[in-house]
């Protein structure tokens, strides 16, 4: 998949156009793998290093939507750690009749 990447990239960066040369390129998810992405052609791209790692490869909303998705997945495996906090409640009647009952006397 990563030939196929390579050749329909046609040697250049497929975000700013800059030249690649041999072991200056890295190949990138369109949508992270993180976000449910597949490991398609569709979904790779090739890209220069500094697109790949500068600064604003990852926007601030792809970070929040990765750590979320993170969350989720670890809560639903169990590895999340459970809330330490109490539940509130109004508490329980001190006596055992209906409440009905009691508004009539």
């Amino acid at each position: 998949m990563r030939a196929q990447a390579f050749e329909r990239c046609g040697g250049l960066c497929e975000k700013c156009g800059a030249r690649l040369k041999v072991g200056e390129s890295e190949y990138d998810h369109i949508v992270p793998a993180a976000l449910g992405g597949d490991a398609t052609l569709d979904n790779a791209q090739v890209l220069c290093i500094p697109c790949h790692r500068g600064v604003g490869a990852k926007t601030s909303d792809d970070i929040k939507a990765i750590a979320k998705t993170k969350r989720n997945w670890l809560k639903h495996t169990g590895a999340w750690p459970k809330s330490k906090a109490k539940i509130q409640s109004r508490g329980f009647p001190k006596s055992r009749e209906p409440l009905n009952a009691r508004e009539r006397t």
